[in-house]
């Protein structure tokens, strides 16, 4: 592609070459500028490069939040007939290197039409979960109102039941996922350091780079505001509450032998409400922002990879509170079946979905702090 040439083909899937060779462009131009260093730590990686390997171009990738300061700041920018969209060709690389390094290799296909994949197995987690739980219970007691002194849906399905399934598929997805980060971490050549991951893990904690170099983000459109950041607060940290809410309760069902159903008091079910509410609030901010976002800003082809993985953790947590209400009445045995199904079909897409963007964007940023110590491979002699 010559640099005068007209880049409207950038709105179409690309050859993996062509993808890597405009990236290389865009970077370039983008070092011979460095108008944006200011931004996010994508201006300052990038600076200590004379050149970019396909290897270069996949980590800065990943080390994009997609803010769009860049974008509305940049001189050449479409209609300039350099044509720069660093954040759309960047989203573009982003979603090839989660295919690449995913793993089993023949389940990256799942990223082709993510949307289209997180639906069917919704609708078939729902159907296999629906038929499995009516037929364990027995269509009369599926539809039946157990109390808490009852055990409420552990009359259902046992507790051993529902550990021994859940925790099985958990461990495979743990697998899948760690593999796919080790083969990341690996592409990039170097070892991990203490002070690095500390302040990586600052950084991811604090969602740092979405602040678009201190106004907060031009997203969804180029007027800078701190929405984005905060709803992936509450998303991020939503989560993490549901998580320890599952930990404390394994904590008070094996350690303490305290079974399961607890009191609406209890910590597992103030940490289980609390992130479940968190997780509605932040999903449908996201979504709401996604819906008036700039169509600049990112690759429509992942639009619904995104909006589904958003609609899975909104569904999980709207049907876990849902249960949580309902959980003595005679509702609770679908909404049983639908919440579990939500939850398996999260389980089963994680490593083949948006939730990786967050392993591989803690890689980046490791990488980046682990750089920002070394002197400057193309700094001016003093």
């Amino acid at each position: 592609m010559s640099v005068g040439e007209d880049r409207d083909d950038l709105d179409q899937p690309l050859p993996l070459l062509d993808l890597i060779a405009e990236a290389q462009r865009v970077l370039a131009i983008c070092n011979a500028c460095r108008y944006c260093e200011g931004y996010c730590a994508v201006f300052p990686a990038l600076e200590r490069r004379l050149s970019f390997a396909e290897r270069d171009v996949h980590y800065l990738a990943n080390l994009c939040h997609n803010c769009g300061a860049c974008l509305y700041a940049c001189q050449y920018a479409p209609p300039h007939e350099f044509h720069l969209n660093l954040p759309r060709v960047l989203a573009k690389v982003r979603n090839r290197t989660y295919r690449q390094y995913a793993w089993p290799t023949f389940l990256a296909a799942a990223f082709e039409r993510n949307g289209a994949t997180l639906a069917a197995v919704m609708a078939l987690s729902i159907v296999v979960l629906l038929a499995f739980t009516a037929w364990f219970a027995s269509p009369a007691r599926f539809v039946a109102a157990f109390s808490d002194a009852q055990g409420s849906f552990y009359a259902l399905l046992p507790h051993s039941v529902m550990s021994a399934v859940f925790g099985a598929v958990f461990a495979l997805v743990v697998i899948a996922l760690a593999i796919s980060f080790a083969r990341f971490w690996a592409s990039m050549g170097e070892a991990a350091d203490g002070a690095s991951l500390i302040q990586t893990a600052r950084d991811a904690a604090t969602l740092k780079y979405l602040d678009g170099g201190g106004d907060g983000c031009t997203y969804p459109r180029d007027n800078p505001s701190f929405a984005r950041r905060n709803f992936h607060h509450l998303t991020f940290y939503g989560f993490v509450a549901c998580f320890a809410a599952t930990l404390v309760a394994t904590f008070d069902h094996y350690v303490l032998h305290l079974p399961a159903p607890y009191p609406f008091f209890s910590l597992p079910v103030v940490f289980g409400t609390t992130g479940g509410l968190a997780l509605l609030a932040g999903t449908a901010g996201l979504l709401a922002l996604m819906h008036r976002r700039d169509p600049d800003l990112g690759d429509d082809h992942q639009r619904g990879m995104d909006v589904g993985f958003l609609l899975l953790l909104f569904a999980v947590s709207l049907t876990g509170l849902l249960l949580l209400v309902l959980r003595e009445t005679r509702a609770m045995g679908v909404l049983l079946a639908i919440h579990l199904a939500a939850v398996l079909a999260l389980f089963l897409t994680l490593p083949y979905g948006k939730f990786v963007h967050a392993l591989y964007r803690f890689a980046a940023l490791a990488q980046f702090h682990r750089e920002r110590g070394k002197p400057l491979i193309n700094a001016p002699p003093e």
